[in-house]
């Protein structure tokens, strides 16, 4: 299992992401307020500004204040975390 560190200590399975988008948009605004209501929302943010939301295949809905291309950038081409990443 490949392990992807998103901000503040935080890692992700690369394996269970589908994907890192940005939280502006209306439909995203949505999907986070789903998934506050469902329960499957998870806080990684400590309090600073979201911004990037990641989708998971588990339906869990993770928002991180890690740019998304900093967060795509610490995964390469085949999913697996990219080396000399900055962590």
């Amino acid at each position: 299992m490949q392990l992807i560190n998103i901000g503040f200590g935080n890692m992700i399975s690369s394996s269970r992401l589908v994907a890192i988008v940005s939280p502006e948009s209306a439909p995203i605004k949505r999907l986070i307020s789903d998934a506050k209501s469902k329960g499957t929302l998870i806080d990684a943010t400590y309090g600073r500004k979201t911004r990037a939301v990641i989708i998971m295949d588990s339906d869990h809905i993770i928002l991180t204040a890690v740019q998304p291309e900093t967060v795509a950038g610490r995964v390469d081409c085949n999913g697996d975390v990219a080396s000399g990443a900055a962590f």
